[in-house]
Parts: C-alpha cells; structure tokens; sequence
C-alpha cells in the first residue's frame, strides 16, 4: 500500500483539484482531505457520511460555583486574564494551561477535554473518503490531520487498498508538517507566479528535510511562461522532478461548478496532462 500526498506552499494552486482528478483514476484506493482548516474535497467527491465522531483535543478550564469559595486565587495567577470577576470562564481566552486548577485550595476547578471539531468516515463514487472539519477558531489541526491519516491507512490496511491519496494543507506549517508524516511521496502543485514559485521552493525544502521525494507539477503554466520557465530551470538544476504541466483551461471551473471531477468532465482537454501526471508518479514509485 502506497501513501501520496499533495501539497502546495500556498492555497489556491489547484491542488484538490488534482488530487480529485486523481480520485477518477485511481482503483482500489482510500482518499483522505487533510486541509481540516479549509476543506473542499468533499464539494468534488461528494461523500455520503457513513461515521461520524466528534474530536477532542487540548484542555478547558471549568469551575464548580457550588464549590468554589471565591477566594479570587484563579483570577490573581491567570496571565491570560480568562476569568472575569464573576468567576466565569471566558473559553476563548483560556489556553488550558491548568495553573488556575492547581492554585484552587479547594479543587473547584477542573480542566475539561475539549471538543473542537469532527471527523467522518464516508463513502464516494470512487472509494472511501476520511476527511474532517475543525471547529471555529480552534487550534490542533496538526493533530487532527494525524488523526484523518491513521484512519485512512488503517482502513486501507484492512480492506487490502493498494493506495492512500491525501489532499494536504497548503503551507510549511504544522498541518503540513502532519501531511507529511509516514508518506511515500510528495507531489508539490505550484502556479507561475512570484508567490508560487517563492512559497513551492519553501515547501520542496521542507520535504528534503523530512527525507522524503517530492515531484513537482505546474498549474496553469502558459499564463507566464517566464516563470514557468525558471520553474524548470530550478526543477533541472536541483533534481526535482517535473512531472506534469498543466494549461489553463475554463473546463476546470465549469466542471467543478457542476461539482465533477476533470476527469468526468467532458468538456476540459487537460484530462492527458492529468493521466500522463499519474502514470510518471506509478514509474517514480515503482523505482523507490
């Protein structure tokens, strides 16, 4: 079983989108959306949830009025100022550090596990989907993602699937970080831009400290053929692989409009590009 990730250094590359073509193409395979933060796989595969379980990460301080005396201790030794002369505890502004729960001198104050979002387990068109939803303003998404992962592959493990495809967050930040994590390979979606050539560079370094193999492909590349072509320079010259290019084409916005994958959408020319995209990343697999 083989684990590809696709990731971006910015959002907005086009990156579920090709992990979507992907999904039309690829038998016997289990998908995952790591993007807890923004997720939008599940707009092209359209998932019916099968499970669906809350997650629960970090602490919340919570105080017991009928035991609490007070005394005003918790209110003197917050330094995040969570606690109002009322004794009420504003969630938001509680980081779950504790220091209030240890200082109480009659414990009325315990600190709660914290629900921030959920996870499913779903069924698509093209296979199962693990994908999630993290709460408003909440943090831990690195730990989610992780959470999204391990269910894809132990699934996948179960059920004798022969690939995990995860959309990753876009970025070099923690939920990258999480994607990242027990992969086989990295396929970097960069546009030509200034801001994507800057941010691909970032995130192609983040794999070669992780050890891991990234192959590169270019959105929308004739849109600035300059740029493309310092891309490839930087591709040739670092040893990177390129292993697609992929023209603008309005088919991509009218097939997601009608929430269809490039693949299914008849009325896009990119379909080659996006099969082409997939046979190189089976060769380069087959080499590891």
């Amino acid at each position: 079983m083989r684990q590809v990730v696709i990731i971006s250094g910015k959002g907005g590359t086009g990156k579920t989108v090709i992990t979507a073509g992907f999904a039309s193409l690829v038998k016997n395979a289990v998908f995952a959306d790591c993007d807890v933060d923004a997720s939008d796989l599940h707009l092209l595969l359209q998932p019916e949830v099968k499970e669906r379980y809350e997650f629960k990460s970090g602490l919340k301080a919570s105080i017991d009025k009928r035991v609490c005396r007070q005394c005003g201790r918790c209110i003197e030794v917050c330094r995040f100022f969570a606690i109002s002369q009322e004794f009420i505890i504003d969630p938001i502004s509680c980081e779950g550090c504790g220091f209030c729960s240890y200082i109480c001198p009659v414990q009325a104050i315990r600190m709660e596990e914290e629900v921030c979002g959920e996870w499913f387990i779903s069924q698509t068109r093209f296979g199962p989907l693990v994908h999630a939803k993290l709460g408003i303003a909440q943090e831990n998404s690195g730990k989610l993602i992780s959470l999204v992962k391990k269910q894809a592959k132990e699934l996948a493990e179960k059920n004798r699937y022969d690939w995990v495809i995860i959309d990753g967050a876009p970025g070099i930040g923690c939920p990258v970080i999480a994607s990242l994590s027990d992969i086989d390979c990295a396929v970097v979606v960069t546009e030509p831009t200034l801001s994507g050539l800057h941010d691909a560079l970032r995130v192609i370094e983040l794999t070669r400290h992780f050890n891991l193999p990234a192959h590169l492909v270019i959105n929308k590349y004739d849109l600035n053929p300059q740029i493309s072509k310092r891309i490839e320079e930087y591709c040739a010259e670092n040893r990177i692989p390129l292993i697609g290019k992929i023209r603008f084409d309005r088919g991509v916005v009218e097939a997601m409009v009608k929430g269809k994958t490039i693949i299914e959408y008849e009325n896009t020319a990119i379909k080659d590009e996006i099969y082409k995209i997939w046979d190189m990343l089976q060769i380069a697999l087959k080499r590891k």
